[in-house]
């Protein structure tokens, strides 16, 4: 259903191990206590820190750690074959990487093992366990998969410094049958995570470290010269005052750098509060915390739109964000010389005489620029057909539709088939108004009530996990190294999902199990779209009280309605076009021009290790366009990717940063 190719990673399963049902190892394997769990976990981790000793340790014995497998394809079959994986997020190479094989780890560990200094490795023993991931489920049951038949690993979970900071660290252990006698297993790493988690001589002033003085009288004026930065220009200028800019926001400023934030509405949380009315997050409570400030556990598991509109001002409020609201940025201009920033800000400062927003001109040299804008740009794409200019009716595109109501009486038309258009036809709906959906292309379908139990019961849920063990445990698995693990996933949603999917199929509504049957990660990673996380809006289509027109491709429009290829119209008064917004970087253009944004690294869509292309690091190293950045994602991508965006500059401010490994 796309042109777009993961390679294949096959899973550690038993059987491709080398370890037979049958086998006394396979009893053995099975059967482990809790105790022999811990000390073969600790028994592998005292091996890791000896060699990563400076003294006695060396790359290839860290390697002798991990299963054996070169990470490339058969060359006479093509088929891949189980291979060691290492990501790293800072930690060891000051960028986000994976490396997949022996040859690319090896590689990597080599040059950057002794320059880490990675020592102090600490068993974290109550997240360090057996684990049957698909244990008891469908996919085991009717041995559909053959890795979900037979599939286990110790995940062992550890802490660790380097030589500037604090770090964390993931493995799951396999075991290998021994060469020379097969009724025994050593247990090496399949998946390797690295996390670097703060810096040893600036950690964030939070708990024990926030401010202890007594403050009678001066919290307000200090607030003031704070936040108009008096006295002195901030060290970064942050783009946006969404979830994402916030977050940058509020973790720079308890690690004491200056930041200021420019949002262009009149309030935060505007970008959501402007949006459509009937917008509800699809992601549970306990997937979106915030960094700091969690959701109060009253909170609704779905979040409205307008809820969270006002979350967002109280989270800034709260944690004393200096954000400029009604501000716009009119130039940038870098420093070839130095790489600062300078920036002109036209400021809001209330409304004068006929309720004109006045505006003050401020002028800063800044280090680094954060854009915050989105995942989307600035223009919505709207398909342009022939006969749009006679027709009658009006045309929107989603991010210009407010309310259902604002159409009562009319027949309303929304083309697209993913999360908006959904929202939007339920709101129609819901509001006794005629609504049509037209699906150009199939769309993966997962029912919240189903998908969300099967993907994150245990971690993303009530009573789970610290959201940043769970955020911990997530990274963990390299997105290449998923594709078996999410296909099997996938399959058993499905399974539970099976009548609703059929009676989807019977209206005419087509759907597809996502990229590779990996449901909706990877159209997410790639294309930011293409599924409908199902929250009631599916059972309308199947029901026919949301009609549905599928199938066949709009050709032109007439004065009335849309004619379509196997030449049936649809009346229309309304057409909402829920067809998504236009790239990132227009967004970058408007702020630096066009000449500056073609230097930027891509934005989004998993680059060839299966990395995340220019969010959360630096946009143009490589052309000189220091001090950079774009911050992305939902609120729960945000939530742990904003430290490693602000690890890195308060890095750089500090001048800890070297080198980053760059092969």
């Amino acid at each position: 259903m796309s042109d777009i190719k993961v390679p294949e990673s096959p899973l550690p399963s038993l059987p491709r191990l080398g370890i037979s049902p049958s086998s006394s190892l396979h009893t053995t394997i099975h059967s482990l206590s809790h105790d022999q769990v811990q000390a073969t976990a600790q028994q592998w981790l005292d091996a890791l820190s000896a060699a990563c000793s400076p003294s006695t340790g060396s790359a290839q014995q860290v390697l002798n750690l991990l299963v054996k497998g070169t990470g490339l394809p058969d060359p006479s079959t093509g088929a891949y074959a189980i291979a060691p994986f290492w990501r790293d997020m800072l930690a060891f190479t000051w960028d986000l990487r994976t490396f997949h094989g022996e040859g690319k780890i090896s590689k990597f560990l080599s040059a950057r093992l002794s320059e880490t200094g990675a020592k102090n490795f600490k068993l974290k023993r109550e997240y360090t366990f057996l684990q049957k991931p698909f244990a008891g489920t469908h996919a085991e049951e009717e041995g559909k998969e053959e890795a979900a038949r037979d599939l286990l690993w110790i995940h062992v979970m550890f802490d660790f410094e380097t030589n500037v900071g604090a770090a964390s660290g993931i493995a799951r252990l396999v075991p290998v049958p021994l060469a020379n006698d097969s009724a025994k297993a050593e247990w090496k790493a399949h998946v390797m995570f690295t996390n670097l988690e703060s810096l040893a001589n600036f950690p964030p002033k939070v708990g024990p470290l926030r401010n202890f003085q007594p403050n009678h009288g001066k919290w307000e004026s200090a607030r003031v010269k704070e936040t108009n930065f008096v006295d002195a220009d901030p060290k970064v200028l942050v783009i946006g005052a969404g979830q994402s800019g916030l977050e940058v926001a509020a973790r720079l400023k308890y690690m004491n750098v200056p930041t200021l934030v420019v949002e262009k509405n009149e309030r935060i949380g505007d970008n959501w509060r402007k949006r459509y009315e009937a917008l509800c997050l699809h992601d549970p409570v306990w997937y979106d915390h915030m960094p700091y400030l969690p959701f109060p556990p009253t909170w609704p598991v779905y979040t409205p739109a307008l809820k969270l509109a006002n979350w967002l001002e109280f989270y800034a409020d709260s944690l004393e964000l200096d954000v400029w609201t009604s501000s716009n940025i009119t130039n940038v201009v870098q420093d070839e010389k130095t790489g600062q920033w300078h920036a002109t800000v036209l400021k809001g400062v209330g409304k004068g005489i006929g309720g004109k927003e006045e505006k003050e001109e401020r002028k800063f040299t800044v280090n680094h620029i954060v854009f915050c804008t989105g995942l989307g740009g600035d223009t919505p794409n709207t398909p342009v057909y022939p006969g749009m200019d006679v027709f009658k009716g009006q045309v929107l595109h989603s991010t210009q539709h407010n309310r259902a109501l604002d159409h009562a009486g009319k027949k309303v038309v929304v083309v697209g088939a993913c999360t908006s258009a959904h929202d939007i036809a339920v709101d129609y709906y819901d509001h006794g108004i005629d609504i049509t959906m037209v699906q150009r292309s199939s769309t993966y379908i997962m029912s919240t009530s189903n998908g969300w139990e099967v993907l994150m019961k245990g971690g993303y849920w009530e009573d789970g996990p610290p959201v940043d063990i769970v955020d911990r445990i997530n990274a963990s698995f390299p997105h290449h190294a998923s594709i078996e693990l999410n296909r099997i996933k996938t399959s058993e949603v499905a399974w539970l999902d099976r009548d609703l999917l059929e009676s989807l199929n019977k209206a005419g509504f087509r759907t597809n199990l996502g990229i590779q049957d990996t449901g909706f990660g990877l159209l997410a990673w790639n294309k930011a779209g293409g599924y409908y996380l199902d929250t009631g809006g599916s059972k309308l289509i199947a029901e026919g009280k949301i009609k549905l027109k599928s199938g066949s491709q709009i050709v032109r429009f007439t004065e009335k309605s849309i004619v379509f290829e196997d030449g049936s119209e649809l009346e229309a008064d309304v057409v909402v076009f829920a067809t998504g917004l236009g790239k990132q970087t227009d967004k970058i253009a408007r702020v630096l021009g066009p000449t500056l944004a073609e230097q930027c690294a891509p934005l989004w869509g998993l680059d060839e290790e299966g990395e995340l292309q220019g969010a959360w690091k630096q946009l143009g190293t490589k052309n000189g366009l220091r001090g950079l950045w774009y911050m992305m994602g939902n609120l729960a991508l945000c939530r742990f990717h904003s430290s490693h965006l602000t690890l890195q500059i308060k890095a750089i401010e500090e001048g800890l940063i070297k080198s980053r490994y760059e092969d």
